[in-house]
């Protein structure tokens, strides 16, 4: 019997999203790296440097996403890449190499 050569999967980068808002707020991230679904990564608040934080791995390659603070959801404005989304507005874009 023949065994299959797995595919070589491409190491994972540690990637640290960032945002400020104040305090008390629930902050998530939600992009095409876990199928939009906020809940899946809740951002921590880091209260010394005022912002709310988290890491993902992710293998290279171009990703969408936007914070949700409290519900609503908003661009990452330290990051200047972005692109148009099927909903009218804008995802902020990550590129991870």
């Amino acid at each position: 019997m023949k065994k299959e050569a797995k595919s070589p999967r491409a190491a994972k980068r540690r990637v640290t999203l960032s945002v400020e808002a104040a305090p008390g707020k629930t902050v998530c991230v939600a992009g095409s790296f876990n199928d939009w679904d906020p809940e899946k990564k809740q951002l921590k608040y880091n209260a010394a440097k005022g912002v709310y934080s988290g890491v993902i791995m992710l293998e290279p390659g171009t990703y969408e996403y936007k914070f949700v603070i409290d519900g609503e959801w908003q661009l990452d404005e330290n990051n200047p890449n972005f692109s148009h989304n099927d909903f009218g507005s804008l995802n902020s874009m990550l590129v991870v190499e």
